[in-house]
Order: structure tokens, then sequence, then C-alpha cells
């Protein structure tokens, strides 16, 4: 694979158009036609991570911070930022950063922080995402399931678990061909009256053009009329956050001592009775603050997060307990996710390329205690 079959792979599970606006997530070194001779999976870039995957025969790293966030004045030895961006390119090792994309999506930072916690994600805690249109055309009777199959394939059609919906309606169709046109049905010069499928489906936003490329493809009509509505639903794919439940209930005391042995964490920062009954858990891998009266709303007993501000703290008191991991700590689970994932679509895809977490990720923070 390349690494832009490797970019697909990503992107598929964590678009680009859903990450933060002033994120800047994809391809940031490197040729995206190289072939991929193996993958390390890090949290953050730096100059160890850079070494690793010179020694691990890596020729692409995959991040989650990425390692240019602002634009750099000049590639020189001056600053670690610039240090590593110069070994990468002289290496030959591209670098592929997923960040606040994987933070908003299902099976993500999030998600990942959950599993490490023993707690069954059952969604979002908030989606703020509008990312659906819908496609409608007009087609004859004869060809609806051909054209539907090649729109489902290219994308739509997916609505939560289930693939391939559409709803059609019968109607009749009018037209009258010009003089240079081929009609499928009818005649030129004459105006037919034919009866026709109206055809609907959703489809993301990404997808659009390559839905409209395989409908028309398939499609039987020389001229195929066809509608585009943005939709106003919740992308149920992602969103921000994650609530769940623990497997029983436990008191705060106890999930504490499970969120500091889980994510290795020497000290939390926390509010809430320790004696508080814990069974419904609200999480946000990384700086989570925003999603505060969210969380509340949830109905979960305890937020998981990490970067709380003071004031969060006070606004909790008497209505959610907080708990705050570190921002390290409750992002790092998402490597192991990424890698997972990596190596269950590229076995699918009859590759054999190594996929490994790196050693090197280390958390910057000191603890003293």
């Amino acid at each position: 694979m390349t690494v832009r079959g490797i970019q697909e792979v990503m992107e598929a599970w964590a678009p680009l158009d859903i990450a933060w606006e002033r994120d800047n997530v994809g391809l940031q070194t490197g040729d995206p036609d190289a072939r991929v001779r193996g993958i390390l999976v890090a949290l953050d870039v730096t100059e160890n991570i850079v070494t690793e995957a010179v020694r691990r025969g890596a020729s692409l790293i995959i991040s989650h911070h990425p390692l240019l966030f602002r634009p750099l004045r000049s590639v020189t030895t001056r600053t670690w930022q610039e240090r590593c961006v110069g070994a990468l390119l002289r290496k030959g090792v591209a670098l592929y950063s997923a960040h606040t994309n994987l933070d908003f999506t299902r099976g993500g930072t999030s998600f990942a922080l959950a599993e490490a916690l023993d707690v069954t994600a059952e969604g979002f805690l908030k989606t703020p995402f509008r990312l659906q249109n819908k496609i409608v055309t007009y087609v004859p009777p004869s060809h609806a399931d051909r054209v539907a199959a090649a729109m489902a394939a290219a994308g739509a059609g997916v609505i939560g678990q289930y693939e391939s919906c559409s709803f059609r309606g019968e109607g009749t169709g009018t037209f009258r061909g010009g003089a240079g046109s081929h009609p499928a049905l009818g005649r030129r010069g004459t105006m037919e009256h034919v009866a026709e499928i109206r055809l609907e489906m959703v489809a993301p936003s990404r997808a659009i053009g390559s839905v409209v490329r395989a409908m028309t493809e398939a499609h039987p009509y020389e001229e195929v009329a066809y509608d585009i509505y943005a939709l106003e639903n919740a992308a149920g794919e992602y969103g921000m956050g994650a609530v769940g439940t623990l497997k029983r209930t436990v008191p705060l005391r106890s999930f504490l001592t499970t969120v500091r042995r889980a994510l290795n964490t020497p000290a939390l920062r926390w509010s809430g009775g320790p004696r508080k009954s814990v069974h419904r858990v609200a999480l946000c891998g990384g700086s989570g603050s925003e999603l505060l009266s969210d969380a509340i709303a949830s109905g979960a007993e305890v937020f998981v997060t990490a970067d709380l501000r003071y004031h969060s703290f006070h606004e909790a008191e008497g209505r959610i307990a907080l708990v705050d991991a570190g921002h390290f700590e409750t992002e790092i689970p998402v490597v192991a996710s990424i890698v997972k994932r990596l190596r269950r679509e590229i076995l699918r895809r009859g590759e054999a390329i190594p996929v490994r977490a790196a050693s090197g990720t280390t958390n910057p923070v000191r603890w003293s205690m």
C-alpha cells in the first residue's frame, strides 16, 4: 500500500472535514505515492519518535498531535520541530496526523478512553455535525436497483448500522428530446410520458462527488436529472466525547482507583463525595471543559477528562463528580485503537505491513508526589 492508501483508511474512519477548523490534520510530510514499508503510531512526534521509526524500519509515522500546527518560518536545527521536519525529510519518513477528526469520530479518542476504563460506550455526549445530504434522482423501474446499488457502493444509503437505505416512489416523468438528443426511452422531438421511480438516498458531504459519478454511470438516461439537498440531521457517526456505563455500580472512590491504575497516572484532580455511587460515566479524551454541561445533561454521575478549569469544579459541585486524569493519560489509549484498526484494514486488503505502537512515547509532564 502507498501512503495515500493509508490516508484513505484513516479518513474513512476519521474524515478531515469533521476536524476543528483551526486544526492541521492529514499528511504533514512525505510523498503520498510512496510505498509504505512499516508504520509507527505515536501520540506526539518528537526527535526520539523519528529515530525510533528509522530504527524499526517504518516509513510512515501516524501521530495524534500534529507536528506542524503553526506555520514554520524556516527548517533549520534551531527548534525541535524544525529538527524533526529535517529528519523526516532526510530519512524519507512520511508523517500523517489525525487530531480533532479522530477526537470526533466513533471509536476515536473518547471511545478508546472508555474502553481503557471498562466503560461500555453508548454514544456521544454532543452531536453538532451536520454532514448529511439527500440525493434524489428519477430512473426507469427497470434500472432502479442498478442505480441504487451503484450509489450505495459509492457511499450513499448509510443510516446508523444500516446500509443501502433508499426510498422509492412511483410517478410519471415527461420530456421532449431536442434534435441532437438520443433518448433511452421514446423518440426525439416527441413529448413523452414515462413511468419513473423517484429514488432518494442520503450521503455524507465528502462522498457526494463519488455518488453522483456512480449514479450517472449506472443511469440509462443521456441526461440525468437529480437534486441534492443539505440536511439538518445530526451525523450519528461523529460527535464529541462519549457516554456509557460500567458493568456494575461502584463507589466513586473505587472508580478513582480504577482510573488511576488503568491510565497509569500517579495522581488525579477530582471532586465529589468519595462514597457517591457511579454507574453512568461521561468521558472526553484530552481537554473537555466545554462539554461539562453535556456531561451533566447525559445523566452521568462522573465526568472523566483533562485540563479542567478551576471554575469547572465549582460549576459541577452537587451535580456531577469530576475527574481530571491528565491530557496525555486520557489520550494515549487511542494509539492502541489506531494500531488495531490499521492492522485489520491492511490485512483485509491482502497486504503485509507491520504496524507498531511507539515505545518512545512519553508524557512531557512530570509529577512530584
